[in-house]
């Protein structure tokens, strides 16, 4: 493959980057994004062939005597900077070849009921909607806790962790399509009685390897741990219990009034709450205490605030969200999908490394503005595999643009990354993107018609109006029909941030509708920014580090191999300005300038004040991950999540290398160097090896932390 046919070229450029692909990158295209037939011979002959089938697709979907000038206008935007999901990029286009595949990255299950007919029907929607290529999340606190009686059974439950077993393998076992593995995210509240044993599932080795854990944290929870209470861990009563006698629900020991998913088959008083059994309390501190260590080791279970999450939800009248995507950064309502892209901000920046390096605003905002319209497209041809999820995509029309290679672009700009100069700039490129959304969002309104949501009638209730008591100050009363473009205009929390700054705007979406009622999310574009993206920083992501490696499953090899990968940031200014630059060097004459930093030279506030200035502007929420050092001490760890909590974030996430745990997808070598792997032998001798260390063994090569992992997980030989 040429250069010349791998080169994208930006007309407001002052200068030239790095356009031949570093050889992961280019692995990486081939491997997961670029079409083949079935025989294996590629049908795209260079990335700009990936482009152009991308393009063709979405513009299938405009009117006739439109079609060649938006192929035209979509092929542009690919080629500055607009880089769709991989489910788009690998399928659109691709029917001949791949009939049964998604271009919708993830989905979000429907609430799974406390009953084996309701938790296997939700394993079966799981397995199909991972056989057309598509992640899946699912909140499993909806099932009765270990040890609880089953009426009609005569029998105890096993809990809602034995369960999550048998999705885990479902997951392993099915053949997921488009050239990814199933992924999966699985969600609990931190009231369920056994929420220790979900935080502590990861433990156990192999255990839940398919999912990522999150838990759905509430503010009451977090208030309870600023003030040092107790906290009840509970379960909702049936009706037949009650009816039985079991239970007094007048009697606050022993049970307390909480929101749940859904009523049916269980108490519920005036204001849509449930009665649940009080099984035990502890200390809100100790559980959080449980949690961060767990985090600390394992990295999991994930942080979602989800009463933030869903007093920020653009559809709050009628949505309840209780699961995200695997990733985190769409929370979604009961069969919601994911449609994601991202803008590989890299592409804007004129003069990199220079005094007067500067951004590109005005063609960022054509870029965007083409995007919205490309991915407003793929709801048409989604290739969802179930009616739940085609209706809840098609009625809302949601997706979730955001943004790669910010840490990358902050050091083309000589802004380092955490300081108030780069917070102003991340908040700065959300604003624009979000304001630039919601105006091409009126314009296909006007143009195509507005998501069918916008004009659907809405009842108000007195638990609407509570939410939002504004709407009583407008004179809405319970009883009155409302449309779901006022509701979602009006008196979304996060729309009212909008008409802040664009009053007109907001009042003609209000009147008029938008073409869809989300527009926002930032994904951790982890593959795509190593291919697509030459590896500019994962999404909103400072660089891991400059040079790193990356383990990645091979079909075929029995353990994940390491590849060594560049920063794009170190590509580019070798190319611009020094060639001989190399990260740790001591040597004057190849050090980096200062403002080259690493996602370990940034304080964990750093990462979370990046967050929070671009949540503001983001309607959806962020997959964003502090890593730390593995040194950290746990005292200055420890509070990382509660001053995301103190900063409004809807979730938050860390990553610390912990080699007894396991490794992550990105490794340093100084981590590996300094870190020893024991192996036990047939005839009972131990042999010490370093994590980088390469080894034969089974008659393949394995660096040995790899094969350690292998082993020790339970995938060894199973790819």
């Amino acid at each position: 493959m040429s250069i010349e046919a791998l080169k994208v070229r930006t007309t407001s450029r002052s200068a030239e980057v790095p356009a031949a692909l570093q050889p992961a990158s280019e692995d990486i295209w081939d491997r997961k994004y670029r079409l083949k037939d079935k025989a294996g011979n590629p049908l795209d002959e260079t990335i700009d062939g990936t482009y152009r089938r991308v393009a063709q697709a979405l513009s299938e979907v405009e009117s006739e005597e439109q079609r060649q000038h938006w192929y035209e206008r979509f092929v542009w935007a690919l080629r500055n900077g607009a880089i769709p999901a991989g489910r788009i990029i690998s399928n659109a286009g691709a029917q001949e070849h791949k009939p049964a595949t998604s271009t919708i990255n993830c989905t979000v299950s429907g609430t799974i009921e406390d009953s084996m007919l309701g938790i296997l029907e939700k394993n079966l929607e799981a397995g199909l909607t991972l056989k057309a290529g598509c992640g899946i999340g699912y909140e499993f606190s909806t099932l009765r806790p270990k040890g609880a009686y089953v009426s009609g059974a005569g029998a105890y439950t096993s809990g809602p962790l034995s369960f999550m077993d048998i999705f885990d393998k479902m997951c392993f076992t099915v053949s997921s399509a488009g050239g990814r593995r199933g992924a999966q995210m699985g969600t609990f509240d931190i009231s369920h009685p056994d929420v220790v044993e979900f935080i502590r599932a990861k433990r156990e080795n192999g255990r839940l390897r398919q999912f990522n854990l999150s838990l759905l944290v509430t503010e009451e929870f977090m208030q309870a741990v600023a003030r040092d209470e107790d906290w009840p861990l509970s379960f909702p009563i049936s009706a037949k219990e009650l009816e039985d006698g079991d239970y007094d629900i007048g009697n606050s020991d022993e049970v307390i009034w909480r929101h749940f998913p859904h009523a049916r088959g269980y108490v519920s008083d005036a204001e849509g709450r449930v009665a649940c059994r009080i099984y035990k309390s502890v200390k809100a501190r100790k559980l959080w205490n449980v949690i961060m260590i767990s985090t600390y080791d394992f990295a999991e279970p994930g942080f979602i605030l989800i009463d933030k999450v869903n007093e920020q939800n653009n559809n709050w009248f009628c949505e309840n969200i209780r699961a995200t995507n695997p990733c985190g950064e769409q929370p979604l309502p009961p069969y919601g999908s994911c449609l994601l892209g991202s803008v590989n901000l890299t592409r804007f920046v004129q003069a990199p490394f220079r005094e007067d390096a500067r951004f590109d605003w005005t063609t960022f905002r054509e870029v965007v503005a083409v995007f919205t319209r490309m991915l407003d497209n793929v709801v048409e041809m989604s290739g969802l595999p179930l009616e739940q999820q085609r209706h809840e995509i098609e009625n809302k029309r949601r997706h979730g643009m955001g943004f790669l290679g910010l840490g990358s672009t902050l050091t083309m700009l000589r802004i380092k990354y955490g300081s108030t100069e780069a917070v102003e700039f991340t908040e700065r490129v959300s604003r624009e993107l979000a304001l630039t959304g919601w105006r091409t969002g009126l314009e296909l309104a006007r143009e195509k018609g507005p998501a069918p949501i916008m004009n659907e009638a809405f009842t108000v209730t007195a638990e609407m109006l509570a939410k939002r008591p504004e709407m009583v100050r407008d004179g809405f009363k319970v009883g009155d029909l409302v449309p779901g473009r006022i509701l979602h205009a009006r008196y979304s929390r996060y729309m009212q941030r909008v008409a802040s700054v664009e009053p007109e705007l907001v009042e003609a979406l209000a009147q008029e509708g938008c073409r869809f009622t989300h527009h926002s999310s930032i994904a951790p574009t982890g593959t795509i920014s190593l291919s697509l993206a030459n590896n500019a920083s994962n999404g909103i992501e400072p660089s891991f580090a400059h040079q790193y490696s990356r383990n990645v499953i091979r079909e075929g090899k029995k353990s994940k191999e390491k590849i060594d990968v560049f920063s794009y940031e170190l590509l580019a200014y070798r190319e611009l300005v020094n060639a001989r630059a190399t990260p740790y060097s001591s040597d004057p004459d190849e050090q980096l300038p200062e403002y080259f930093l690493t996602s370990e030279d940034i304080a964990p506030k750093e990462h979370v004040d990046i967050q929070a200035a671009s949540q503001k502007w983001i309607d959806s929420s962020i997959s964003k991950t502090i890593n730390v050092p593995t040194d950290i001490p746990f005292e200055d760890f420890k509070d990382v999540y509660f001053y995301a909590y103190q900063n409004g974030l809807k979730g938050c996430t860390t990553f610390r290398f912990n080699p007894e745990a396991f490794q992550g997808v990105l490794v340093k070598e100084k981590d590996l160097e300094k870190t020893t792997y024991q192996f036990k032998l047939e005839d009972g001798t131990t042999v010490e090896l370093k994590g980088n260390e390469e080894v034969e063994y089974d008659g393949e090569m394995h660096t040995a932390a790899n094969l350690f992992e292998a082993i020790k997980e339970g995938y060894y030989g199973k790819f």
